[in-house]
C-alpha cells in the first residue's frame, strides 16, 4: 500500500512486522534514531526500552522479548547454553562526565583515576589531580562519584578498564555489571538509572564526576575530561580518538564475536562495542532484527552524527556472513 506523508509518497509493505527489543542503555540514541528512520522508510516497528544490559540479558534468555542489547559479550560458552546468537552493531566511548564550576579541559591521569574509583583520592585539590591539571584552580570540595544503579554493560567495560589500567582494581573488585563502589561507603557517591540517569545526576550536582556514554555527555552538555591513554598520551574524549582505539577490536566470528575492547594500545582508552542478542530458535523473529541491523549497518551517518563508531565495512561483512551461516539472514 502507499501512504502520503507531507507530499511525499512512501512504498509501504502491507506485510509491517513489529519486533520487540530491550536492554543496554549505550546503544540507545543510535537506536532510538534508527528506528524512526527505519519506520518511516518500511513501516516495519522496532520496540527497543534501554533497561540496562542485565535485564537486556535476563529477558532474552527467558524468550520475553524477540531480542535484547548488551554491552556485556557473553562467552561462546554461555552462548552455547542458552541457545543465543551474538554479533556487535556499533562502537562508542565511555567518557568521564564532570561537574566543576570555572573548570574546563580537566586532564585524569591513570594514577588519578585509579584514587577517585577506589576511594583513596576524596579532595579535587589533591596533588595527584593538580599535577597534570597545572594552571588550574582546583576547589577543596569533596569528590561526589557517580555511577550505575542497574546492572550495566556501560559498567562491566568500565570496570574492565579499570581492571586492566590497575592492579589494585583488578585485586579488590575486578570487571563486573553491578558492585558496592568504594565511595559509596565514604558517602560520596550517587547513583543513577541508565546511563541518562547518571548524566542528569553529574548534571544537577556540583563536584561530581562519573561515567556515561559519550553521547548522553553530549546531549546533557557535560563537560568530558580528557583521559591518560594506554600509551601515556592526554586524549580528549572525541569519535576520531575512539575509532584510534576501535582498530584493535579484532573481532573473531568463530567466537560469536565474543571481545571486550576496553584499554587499547592507542586512542582513547575507554571504549565499549555494544551487542544484540537472538534467541537461535525463533529464525523468522532474527531475520528482521537482522533486517533492522542491516538498515542501520548501512546508514552510518545516523552513528557518526551522534558521536558513535560505525563499525568498519569488514567487519560488518563478517557479521552478514554470520546470518548467513546462522540462517538468519
Amino acid at each position: 500500500m502507499k501512504k502520503i506523508i507531507a507530499g511525499l509518497t512512501l512504498v509501504v509493505s502491507s506485510f509491517a512486522w513489529t519486533i520487540n527489543g530491550t536492554g543496554a542503555s549505550f546503544p540507545y540514541p543510535v537506536y532510538k534514531e534508527t528506528i524512526k528512520n527505519f519506520y518511516k522508510e518500511t513501516g516495519n516497528k522496532v520496540n527497543y526500552t534501554p533497561t540496562g544490559s542485565g535485564t537486556g540479558i535476563k529477558e532474552v534468555i527467558t524468550r520475553h522479548v524477540d531480542f535484547a542489547g548488551s554491552d556485556k559479550p557473553l562467552s561462546p560458552s554461555t552462548l552455547h547454553r542458552h541457545k543465543l546468537f551474538m554479533f556487535p552493531t556499533v562502537v562508542g566511548g565511555i567518557v568521564f562526565g564532570y561537574n566543576i564550576p570555572g573548570v574546563k579541559n580537566l586532564n585524569l591521569s591513570e594514577i588519578a583515576i585509579e584514587g577517585i574509583t577506589l576511594g583513596t583520592i576524596q579532595y579535587w585539590d589533591n596533588p595527584i589531580i593538580a599535577k597534570v591539571n597545572k594552571g588550574v584552580k582546583l576547589p577543596h570540595k569533596k569528590i561526589i562519584f557517580v555511577h550505575r544503579s542497574d546492572k550495566s554493560g556501560t559498567t562491566f567495560n568500565f570496570t574492565y578498564y579499570l581492571s586492566k589500567m590497575s592492579k589494585l582494581w583488578n585485586k579488590y573488585y575486578g570487571a563486573k555489571k553491578a558492585l558496592n563502589w568504594p565511595t559509596d561507603s565514604q558517602g560520596r557517591g550517587i547513583a543513577g538509572k541508565g546511563n541518562f540517569g547518571v548524566s542528569s545526576a553529574i548534571k544537577t550536582n556540583k563536584y561530581s564526576i562519573g561515567y556515561v556514554d559519550y553521547a548522553d555527555a553530549l546531549k546533557n552538555r557535560l563537560n568530558m575530561a580528557n583521559v591518560q591513554a594506554r600509551d601515556g598520551k592526554f586524549v580528549k574524549p572525541e569519535p576520531k580518538a575512539f575509532a584510534t582505539g576501535a582498530a584493535y577490536a579484532g573481532f573473531d566470528p568463530r567466537k560469536d564475536f565474543y571481545k571486550v575492547i576496553a584499554y587499547p594500545k592507542k586512542g582513547y582508552p575507554i571504549i565499549a562495542a555494544t551487542f544484540i542478542l537472538l534467541p537461535a530458535e525463533h529464525k523468522n523473529k532474527d531475520k528482521q532484527v537482522t533486517t533492522f541491523v542491516d538498515y542501520m549497518y548501512n546508514h552510518d551517518e545516523i552513528a557518526s552524527k551522534l558521536g558513535y563508531v560505525p563499525l568498519p565495512a569488514n567487519v560488518k561483512d563478517q557479521v552478514r556472513n554470520y546470518w548467513s551461516q546462522k540462517g538468519i539472514k
